[in-house]
């Protein structure tokens, strides 16, 4: 299976089962790594494609939209889905719910579905007092032409909370990883939580919600709001000891246990629901 850019990467596995792995908004498919290598040593395939619009700039990232997204997960989980014999996804907070998505438009495409961080608005303890604010009042604003012309800078902990891995990431991770949220994007990911906020009742996958309790971006009753909404059998766990990005955190390797425990029995494993 040959990735179609430079930035998006594929790893044969031995178990017959694949996971998709989806970045987030204005990351990239690096970001994946941790999780695609741990994963990819309990015989998972791996493919962690370059979602639309991102992997170049702003300007690149802000003529697209939510659907555009979309759309390239459900292209890259129908590729992965004929080479391999079970199909899974999981993702990073806007990632994540574009898997969602992607599962529930392809009914019997992915037999389970990882969210990690949800975030329907940035209100975490450490985001500035403006973004909350903007956050609740984006579906009007959106309509205010400046706003796509404003940039948004990530905070200093960049979502880690393990100061050497921070360090690791900032100098590993910066390939295809556009450093400025852009009001455009912020739009496009509100649009999104409101149609994934819609579907959920509906939604039958099997889904794994891991949040971070200290998460600095997305509060915890972001991952609260899926889990108490959700039509689908799901599961429920908090991870300790990190921020928002609980993927590259310090417990990453406890996230890629935890998935892939998940999505070795998706039904069997609703029993063992966190509280």
């Amino acid at each position: 299976m040959q990735p179609p850019d430079s930035l998006s990467y594929f790893m044969e596995g031995t178990n017959g089962k694949g996971v998709l792995l989806v970045h987030g908004l204005t990351g990239a498919p690096g970001e994946m790594r941790f999780v695609a290598k741990r994963l990819h040593r309990e015989g998972y395939s791996i493919y962690a494609p370059l979602l639309a619009g991102h992997g170049a700039g702003i300007s690149t990232l802000t003529a697209t939209r939510w659907q555009d997204w979309l759309e390239s997960v459900q292209r890259a989980a129908e590729e992965l889905a004929s080479h391999v014999q079970e199909t899974f996804a999981a993702g990073i907070c806007v990632g994540g719910k574009l898997a969602m998505l992607a599962a529930h438009e392809a009914p019997g495409l992915l037999k389970a579905v990882a969210i990690y961080s949800p975030c329907f608005r940035y209100d975490g303890w450490n985001v500035p007092f403006y973004y909350p604010l903007l956050s609740r009042n984006i579906s009007w604003l959106a309509h205010i032409p400046f706003l796509d012309r404003l940039s948004f800078r990530e905070t200093g902990a960049i979502g880690i909370k393990d100061e050497r891995r921070r360090r690791l990431m900032m100098n590993l991770l910066s390939r295809g990883v556009i450093e400025d949220f852009p009001g455009k994007g912020l739009v496009e990911m509100h649009r999104l939580g409101k149609t994934l906020k819609h579907l959920l009742p509906q939604m039958r996958t099997p889904t794994l919600i891991l949040h971070a309790n200290e998460d600095d971006l997305s509060h915890p009753r972001n991952a609260r709001i899926i889990a108490n909404n959700i039509g689908a059998p799901h599961r429920l766990g908090w991870i300790q000891d990190s921020y928002h990005m609980i993927h590259l955190d310090g417990q990453h390797r406890k996230v890629a246990e935890m998935t892939a425990n998940f999505f070795d029995d998706p039904v069997g494993n609703i029993e063992a629901q966190y509280a």
